[in-house]
């Protein structure tokens, strides 16, 4: 056998063998993707139950970047447009990968589509003229999404992932949104499997700090980074602490 016959079969094996690890029995999954964000009676994407990859068996691919995008308002809260943007990857992306979605619904180009809108709005809010802001919540949304998807992709699922930075306008969102806990939540998520620990580290403590114990904020921070009966003045202590 050929050195480069060996080469393409290791690389065969390695890319099953982490495909095998992604999508294997364990619950686990991205850490963007693999728990939901509670968002009360909110309106997002149709959804089949309570488990992260609940999704509806018979929902019309094809709708969803315009159901995404409809619910994208102005008045969508953050955590919101987290939740409906996490379920958008799940029916998109991650749905190819985990035999466990039960999902059998197919369109290539769903994900590639959805991101290329959302950087459409991205961009048109960020060349606005100089007497208007950029929107940080557009920009909010294609970092987010971006980095969501980067996560559900596996060779072999579909098209991948734009070479851009969601964390990076993610970071210009909260700079122009000013005192933002919500933002900063969905940064120290990013971050968290990131190798800039100090970045993490602020981000969490900024999201915390602006997260009233009981609130939506709070439940989701402890839910993500805390333990199950913890509240938000203990996970703020021992981050102090640590």
């Amino acid at each position: 056998m050929s050195r480069r016959t060996l080469r393409s079969v290791s690389s065969i094996l390695i890319t099953i063998g982490l495909l095998l690890a992604m999508v294997g029995s364990s619950p686990a999954g991205p850490v963007l993707i693999c728990k939901n964000y509670e968002i009360g009676a909110a309106k997002s994407l149709p959804w089949g139950g309570s488990d992260w990859r609940s999704v509806k068996p018979d929902y019309d691919i094809n709708r969803l970047v315009e159901d995404t995008l409809a619910l994208l308002t102005p008045e969508t809260p953050v955590i919101v447009r987290m939740e409906t943007l996490r379920r958008a990857v799940i029916y998109a992306a991650w749905s190819r990968v985990d035999r466990e979605v039960n999902y059998a619904k197919r369109n290539d180009n769903a994900a590639q589509e959805l991101f290329a809108r959302l950087m459409g709005n991205s961009k048109q809010s960020a060349f606005q003229s100089a007497s208007k802001k950029p929107d940080p919540l557009k920009l909010f949304d294609a970092g987010f999404f971006l980095e969501s998807w980067k996560q559900a992709y596996v060779d072999g699922s579909g098209k991948k992932p734009a070479d851009f930075d969601g964390y990076a306008l993610v970071s210009q969102a909260i700079t122009l949104r000013g005192n933002d806990p919500e933002m900063e939540f969905a940064a120290a998520l990013i971050t968290s499997i990131r190798s800039d620990k100090a970045a993490h580290r602020v981000h969490l403590q900024k999201a915390i700090a602006g997260a009233p114990e009981g609130s939506m904020l709070a439940r989701n921070i402890i839910n993500h980074f805390g333990r199950k009966g913890q509240s938000i003045a203990d996970l703020r202590a021992s981050l102090t602490k640590n």
